[in-house]
């Protein structure tokens, strides 16, 4: 098989390879390849999206649609990592999204598939039982003990404070914001200009949630850029925030400074395992999925040390149904390999299991973000195009731009169909 497409008339990106040695193409394996176009095919069957293969083969039910520039290279990489091999050619240049596509609407058909009990098996089950030559199964250097958590987290969150500001709010919030009403409506309306007052609600509902008031006594673990700590702070609590990127710290120090809570906030360099004291709240958000499933047992268990007697704890967490949680513990995702290494996003039934087998912990779910999680990576993806030139400022290439937009997009479109959730968790002792 060869690629037929005419020659267009913009050069496709090609990715340095020398750069990203992992988008160099796989080697050709006729066997892989004709695996991956008759997936693309029973994929496509009633799919109501559109794949253009090449020049002479066309495959869905219209709709949303993609365009294949280079199509051996694109099959060799499907059949060669199931997982990954999707999004790396895209990052590598070997598809696009029609023009007048939104690339998260092109990936909201495929999302549906995996989210749909009765469809999520898109191959026949002679098929299925050979996904293991193409699955590839996560690096034990991705080990989250405290020297690979420091390592995986630094990778993401320590990448470039300048480029996070770049698309964040003023208030670099960097988790799902709280818009209520349907936020996933109007998509196309999503703006840049509304992200603060929702970040804001979202902080205000966490902390109301834990009772933090003026007196309080919170630590926020994986801090981040410290906007929750600052939001409590400006209550009147006493704030411990703590993170294992260093950069990340570093910023978080004097924003708190430059709000003035200088004198309400401690940010420490710390590891959530080595915490001491006690403290009327304990809060994290979002960062359970960066915890790894060996360790989830110990980040409980932390969190219930650190509460003080009649102390709530607040985690935000992204999930995902149980079962699929289950289906997918075990593979390496693109995710995982260019965004976040060492993570895995739990289920709410597997806290409440581990919360019930190792704590005194009861988890009750007080609020569901994942609508508003669509419209937030709307307006992020959005703010980052529009603010590309200045990100390649900093020494970024076009295929790290392609990487981030293919992340965004990948992400809504999981929250818009149900295969993601992100959840709220209010955490009471049961005794």
């Amino acid at each position: 098989m060869t690629d037929l497409m005419p020659p267009v008339q913009d050069p496709v990106h090609q990715p340095v390879t020398e750069t990203w040695p992992t988008l160099a193409r796989p080697r050709s394996n006729p066997v892989r390849r004709y695996g991956a176009a008759t997936a693309i095919r029973l994929i496509a069957k009633d799919l109501p999206a559109t794949i253009h293969l090449d020049s002479n083969r066309s495959y869905g039910l219209g709709g949303p649609a993609m365009r294949v520039h280079r199509t051996a290279a694109f099959l060799d990489r499907l059949g060669h990592d199931a997982g990954s091999g999707f999004g790396e050619a895209y990052l590598a240049g070997d598809w696009d999204p029609e023009p007048g596509t939104d690339l998260a609407d092109l990936l909201v058909p495929f999302a549906e598939r995996f989210s749909n009990e009765e469809t999520r098996h898109l191959l026949p089950k002679w098929a299925q039982s050979l996904r293991w030559l193409v699955t590839r199964s996560q690096p034990g250097e991705q080990e989250n003990d405290r020297a690979g958590a420091r390592e995986n987290v630094s990778r993401h969150y320590d990448l470039s404070n300048a480029m996070f500001s770049e698309f964040l709010d003023p208030s670099l919030t960097y988790s799902a914001a709280y818009f209520g009403g349907d936020p996933t409506a109007d998509l196309a309306t999503a703006s840049y200009d509304e992200l603060t007052d929702a970040q804001m609600r979202k902080l205000d509902a966490i902390l109301d949630a834990a009772g933090v008031r003026s007196g309080s006594r919170v630590l926020d673990i994986g801090c981040g850029w410290a906007s929750l700590a600052i939001r409590a702070a400006q209550r009147g609590a006493w704030v411990t925030a703590i993170t294992i990127a260093s950069q990340q710290a570093l910023l978080a120090q004097r924003r708190i400074a430059d709000a003035g809570v200088g004198d309400r906030v401690q940010v420490a360099l710390r590891d959530y395992r080595d915490q001491i004291g006690e403290f009327d709240a304990v809060l994290s958000v979002e960062m359970i999925e960066a915890v790894g499933e060996k360790y989830w047992p110990v980040y409980f268990e932390a969190i219930e040390r650190r509460l003080a007697p009649g102390g709530v704890g607040v985690v935000q967490a992204i999930v995902m149904p149980h079962e699929r949680m289950l289906a997918t513990r075990n593979t390496f995702t693109w995710v995982q390999k260019y965004i976040f290494p060492g993570g895995l996003i739990p289920s709410v039934k597997v806290i409440d299991d581990v919360t019930a087998q190792h704590t005194g912990l009861r988890a009750e779910v007080v609020r569901h973000l994942g609508g508003d999680y669509a419209r937030t990576l709307r307006v992020w993806r959005n703010r980052f195009i529009e603010r590309w030139p200045a990100i390649a400022g900093l020494g970024f290439d076009d295929t790290f731009r392609r990487m981030w937009e293919f992340y965004l997009a990948y992400s809504e479109a999981g929250f818009r169909t149900g295969y993601l959730d992100d959840v709220q968790l209010r955490l009471t002792r049961r005794y």
